[in-house]
């Protein structure tokens, strides 16, 4: 890629098609998930080369609790599991992780393990991971709501001083800016609860491609077709609003 082209500062990710790509291989579903940290790998040092600032990934929502219970369990030793493997390298990266979702109804060693990466790449300046676990985007922005309200009912401020600006600081994703670019694999067309406030002006790109076989090559791709389309933010070139 060329380095004149346009590079999204921020690129979020919906990492879907562990599961088929698993049954197209006849395997069982957990191996997907396996696989799928492999391309969670691409994902990043995709990012950095290409000089991406933030990554976020929507690795586990609210409603993945509804899974059958062995799956649950295997995907919480995952995540401990590569969060011990991965740290260091990516400590050694320049990226610092963030969890964003509600930490509490994980198992006190997956929280555990969750403040582990987060203390241990704090410094990191290249790159910023965020990683949606137990993420809704519905229930962030409710929790958002109520944390204002309960600043207004104190006389923190007035209802009327809230405004989009203190709405975003009130999210999970405060201090980040939002995506430019949301990328969803394995071709289904939908937001799925993801960033639904924060993806508001993000371009979206879909592609068929299951998770476990996403490449280096397709984020490229997903940055190619970024960079050939024109953000106006409902302005037309003349920035004059369009009636």
């Amino acid at each position: 890629m060329s380095e004149q082209k346009r590079i999204p500062r921020h690129v979020a990710i919906i990492m879907d098609g562990n599961g088929r790509w698993a049954a197209q291989h006849g395997l069982e579903r957990f191996e997907g998930h396996i696989r799928g940290v492999e391309s969670v790998r691409r994902a990043i040092q995709a990012a950095t080369r290409h000089g991406v600032r933030y990554l976020t990934l929507y690795a586990f929502s609210t409603e993945n609790w509804g899974r059958p219970a062995a799956e649950v369990d295997a995907l919480m030793e995952l995540f401990c599991k590569s969060i011990i493997n991965e740290t260091p390298e990516l400590a050694a990266q320049g990226v610092r992780v963030r969890i964003i979702g509600d930490k509490s109804r994980f198992p006190e060693k997956v929280k555990h393990h969750l403040d582990q990466i987060e203390n241990r790449t704090a410094t990191g300046k290249r790159l910023t991971l965020q990683l949606a676990l137990n993420y809704s985007s519905r229930s962030e922005i409710v929790h958002a709501m109520q944390g204002l309200a309960r600043r207004a009912a104190a006389g923190i401020f007035s209802p009327e001083e809230i405004s989009e600006q203190t709405v975003s600081e009130a999210l999970y994703t405060a201090g980040c800016p939002d995506p430019d670019l949301l990328i969803r694999t394995s071709g289904e067309q939908r937001l799925s609860n993801f960033l639904l406030w924060q993806a508001a002006y993000a371009e979206l790109f879909f592609t068929p491609v299951l998770w476990p076989d996403f490449t280096e090559e397709d984020f490229a791709q997903a940055l190619d077709e970024y960079a050939r389309r024109e953000r106006r933010f409902g302005l037309v070139k003349n920035n004059e609003r369009i009636r």
